[in-house]
């Protein structure tokens, strides 16, 4: 203890370093403790800490164990309550950021007015809304007017943040209770939608600039001038970010900490200019102090352009703790910058550690400040700083993200020097010039996008390989912490011995456990894709898909945000077999993505339905895989494809017992299966059809299914009810386990030697910010109106 207790600086590394630990603790709890007990704790904290004493740093892992639980409280505190779920309600506020305009519709951050005129629940709070073009439009309509900045009355209907629950999938719930997110929603009457002011501030000011770059540099690539000049990636779609993604390139592309230091300088050579060009001035100001405070100046304006995204504002920190050490005539360590920084953005927000920006921002630099000699020249640094950066944020990226750029090291090497120290400084001068006069910064702007265009396009074609972008499947834990002990093994000094054996600190992280079933044994996982149907079926060596989840045109893809990210995940590299159950969109909607994703070797479909197929399931249809038998019990060789009724009723048996996947058949055909081959229906696990409809379900089915365990793909608030209550009840009653993906998340059951097992996505990694259980506390539940679509906020 006395290492690390005794004489510890109470703003120091070992100080700091507990105060993260702690926070991080905290953050990664299921459960937080009470008020009473945070306060408690927090008081506790920061006596210790104050103390000079050996129980220092124990003091600041107290206090930011507590920190951290009063704002994921305060966090939770202020989302929608319960009894405001789907309410309808007229707000009043301001836009914050910049609107996000898509094919149909447009995303925005909405800050309620504090008065009194406003709903109580809702004063001062933080919305993410959507402004729906009407339907059957073929032009968009007024959400085109809404600007940054700009204040607005709407006519709202909203509800609490909530998310899907998919491995691989974005955690939407955790977005939210970092962001301060009380509710989302979507504007209810776009007519009768009224601007009460113009834009002003910060962002107003971004939006303007944003759209003088669009107008003084019409070409193609005026898009990646506005995210280098402003930090804006509105204009970049899917396919910039999956080559960004797959070069590596995705932390140049937005402002880093890296050019706010450019940006420092530049400042810093001007003002010293100025000084020599009048050295009177050293009368009042030294000529290194007065380069410290243009920097601090200069960097605080441009991370205010910037929008004061997380690195912009951990490089401010470092540079303001420089120039006040310079200031002081004080000589400060780079490892105890970092620490001062890194403790201002703790204790302003300790809740930044739930986004990647934070890991990947205050990593990186703390790798190359351990690793790399203060003394040495830039020319010399800049490939070791590079390989530095590339071991050390490996493991996070593969945690963060599940995927490593295999072509990410070689991409820098010409994008780092390229787009800083050229592509950049003419963003920012034109930036400059035309907040001088309008019109100035055009010919900067124009050369920045024509200096970018020629490596945009050899990235492109490098992004292209098919060995750029490694998806890594989905890791434990604790792979993490032997991944970095790896990574910092490999980076100690020349000579130490073993270094090779480093390597295999990393193979859980890069080869982790798939989990697949053994030969005989299959594995069902039912992926949370909301309101719609898609179920992965494993055997050891085969894969098929069973429908692909909604889609909804220009808008949210569950093939693409939730069924790929899973499958990905899950360690699935190819799909054996793709079978859509029916042409409707909640289960065939995502199947396009899916398809453009992975390789698919078959896709089969009821005969005339409108998916493109390669095979038809017809019953009698079967095959074997695995010691693990496949085959169709409908529809039949003439049924005639009636949507829902005409459903794939795909069977698949082991020597455990046999899982039933029935689509959306209804009661009708449900008894005629019955009628024609009762002990066929016989599984241990069985998909409800239908959603859980009461048109489905028959209990003549149900008995000849006679399940141990049921399992439900509906949404959380569906406008169709689903699943009825009565359904689940008649399973029930029959022994059977209901299990739902709206509570559970994805739901992953193995029927093996060792029996039935089953884990649920929500239950197995509980977390505080966990929407189900905020709901199941509430004991309420609530329908969207009928005509929106179900799917969650991508």
């Amino acid at each position: 203890m006395d290492a690390i207790g005794k004489g510890a600086p109470p703003f120091g590394l070992a100080c700091v370093a507990a105060l993260l630990l702690g926070i991080t603790g905290m953050l990664w709890q299921p459960v937080l403790p009470g008020r009473v007990v945070l306060w408690a704790l927090l008081c506790a904290g920061l006596a210790l800490w104050c103390l000079p004493s050996r129980w220092r740093c124990v003091g600041a892992l107290l206090a930011g164990m507590a920190w951290a639980g009063l704002h994921a409280t305060w966090s939770l505190y202020v989302q929608l309550p319960m009894a405001w779920e789907g309410r309808e309600t007229t707000v009043s506020g301001r836009v914050v950021g910049l609107p996000e305009p898509q094919a149909r519709r447009t995303r925005f951050l909405f800050r309620i007015d504090d008065g009194a005129g406003q709903p109580a629940p809702l004063r001062g709070r933080l919305l993410r809304l959507a402004w729906y073009d009407d339907f059957g439009a073929t032009q968009p309509g007024p959400r085109l007017q809404l600007g940054a900045g700009e204040a607005w009355r709407f006519r709202v209907r909203l509800r609490a943040p909530r998310g899907l629950a998919n491995p691989g999938g974005v955690d939407a719930e955790r977005y939210a209770a970092a962001q301060r997110i009380s509710a989302m929603g979507y504007v209810r009457d776009p007519g009768g939608a009224r601007r009460l002011a113009s834009g002003q501030g910060i962002d107003a000011w971004r939006s303007r600039m944003s759209e003088r770059i669009a107008e003084g540099s019409p070409d193609g690539d005026a898009r990646f001038v506005q995210a280098l000049a402003l930090g804006d990636t509105r204009g970049l779609d899917d396919h910039d970010w999956q080559v960004l993604r797959a070069a590596g390139l995705t932390h140049l592309i937005a402002i880093s900490g890296f050019h706010v230091g450019m940006v420092a300088g530049a400042c810093a050579l001007v003002a010293a200019g100025l000084w020599w060009l009048m050295p009177v001035l050293a009368r009042y100001i030294p000529r290194p102090q007065a380069a410290g405070a243009a920097a601090l100046l200069g960097t605080l304006a441009y991370a205010a352009v910037a929008g004061f995204a997380l690195p912009t504002v951990r490089t401010v920190l470092m540079i303001a703790v420089v120039v006040l050490a310079r200031l002081a005539r004080r000589h400060v360590r780079i490892a105890d910058t970092l620490a001062l920084a890194m403790l201002a953005v703790l204790v302003f927000d300790p809740l930044s550690l739930l986004a990647a920006g934070f890991w990947l921002s205050f990593g990186g630099v703390a790798w190359l400040a351990w690793c790399m000699p203060a003394s040495l020249h830039w020319a010399k640094a800049f490939l070791p700083a590079q390989g530095v950066a590339t071991v050390g944020l490996l493991p996070f990226t593969a945690v963060l993200f599940g995927q490593a750029s295999l072509a990410g090291p070689l991409a820098n090497l010409v994008a780092i020097p390229w787009w800083s120290l050229v592509v950049v400084p003419l963003s920012l001068l034109g930036t400059g010039l035309e907040a001088l006069h309008p019109g100035a910064g055009s010919w900067a702007w124009r050369a920045a996008a024509a200096c970018f265009g020629p490596t945009w396009r050899v990235f492109e074609q490098v992004a292209q390989h098919r060995y750029a972008l490694w998806w890594l499947p989905e890791s434990p834990a604790w792979a993490l912490w032997l991944a970095l002990a790896g990574g910092f093994w490999l980076l100690l000094p020349r000579g130490v011995p073993g270094k090779s054996l480093a390597l295999l600190l990393w193979l859980p992280l890069l080869w982790p456990d798939r989990e697949r079933p053994r030969e005989g044994e299959v594995e069902l996982v039912a992926i949370d894709v909301g309101q719609g149907l898609s179920a992965l079926v494993r055997t050891a060596n085969h894969a098929v898909l069973f429908d692909a989840g909604p889609a909804v045109e220009d808008g949210f893809d569950a093939g693409e945000r939730a069924v790929v990210p899973a499958l990905r995940a899950l360690g699935v590299p190819r799909l054996d077999a793709l079978v859509v159950s029916h042409g409707d969109n909640d289960h065939a909607g995502g199947v396009d993505s899916v398809r453009e994703a992975l390789p698919v070797r078959t896709v089969m479909a009821p005969p005339g339905s409108p998916v493109d197929m390669d095979a038809a399931c017809i019953a009698g249809a079967s095959w074997t895989w695995d010691g693990v038998r496949f085959r169709f019990l409908h529809p039949g060789l003439h049924f005639p494809y009636l949507g829902n009724e005409a459903s794939c009723v795909l069977k698949v048996e082991t020597a455990h017992g046999g899982l039933l996947l029935p689509g959306d058949i209804g009661a009708i055909v449900e008894r005629g299966l019955v009628h024609r081959d009762a002990a066929a229906l016989r599984s241990e696990v069985v998909v409800v059809p239908h959603h859980g409809s009461a048109g489905s379900s028959d209990p003549a089915f149900i008995t000849a299914v006679s399940p141990r365990l049921v399992l439900n793909a509906s949404g959380a608030g569906n406008r169709f009810g689903h699943p009825r209550a009565e359904v689940v009840a008649r399973w029930r009653r029959r022994g059977a386990e209901v299990l739902d993906t709206q509570s559970g998340g994805a739901l992953r059951v193995w029927l093996g030697e060792e029996g039935l097992q089953v884990r649920e996505r929500r239950h197995d990694r509980a977390r505080w910010w966990d929407a189900v259980r905020r709901q199941q506390a509430g004991g309420l539940s609530y329908r969207l109106e009928e005509g929106r679509p179900d799917a969650p906020e991508d």
